[in-house]
């Protein structure tokens, strides 16, 4: 789909495309409300200035809309919306050892006990040992500081999927 395309389309079918992108209905919602874009750089402006002015809330409705790193099943079950998109994100999980998979279902489980919500990177270009490493440097952040680094991890999946969208 092109720019051109995403501008033309009915605003509950662009809505449909944005939520592919974000899930965070407030994000989906203010960035169709801003359309026609006259480039993709305004577009990725408008995207990212919006995101970063949600509220805590918004961006945990967003991380609901991921499976967890190295969830195999549920990429193709609960996310079948994205799941071509995620599997590709998350495709070194796939030649994890079975160590680093069982690693990385323990620091989840840890990860969402302590901060309420699925550990979010963005994983694409990551090994499933690179992810590991990332989850286990952010368990010993303080919950205020490790949601923003969600949040700006979210930006850059969000960012991506649309470049996806439009490619």
């Amino acid at each position: 789909m092109t720019l051109s395309d995403l501008n033309a389309l009915a605003p509950t079918a662009r809505a449909e495309a944005l939520a592919t992108c974000c899930g965070a209905t407030a994000w989906v919602a203010t960035l169709n409300e801003q359309f026609p874009f006259a480039s993709v750089t305004v577009l990725y402006e408008a995207a990212e200035r919006i995101w970063h002015n949600l509220s805590e809330a918004d961006w945990r409705e967003a991380f609901t809309h991921h499976p967890k790193i190295g969830d195999v099943s549920a990429l193709m079950e609960k996310f079948a919306s994205t799941a071509a998109w995620a599997a590709g994100e998350q495709g070194a999980v796939k030649q994890a050892s079975d160590e680093t998979l069982a690693a990385l279902a323990t620091g989840n489980k840890e990860y969402e006990r302590k901060f309420g919500y699925l550990f979010i990177v963005c994983a694409t270009g990551k090994s499933a040992d690179e992810m590991l490493a990332l989850l286990q440097a952010r368990l010993p952040h303080d919950p205020s500081q490790e949601i923003h680094v969600a949040k700006g991890e979210q930006a850059k999946i969000t960012h991506l999927r649309l470049e996806k969208l439009l490619a």
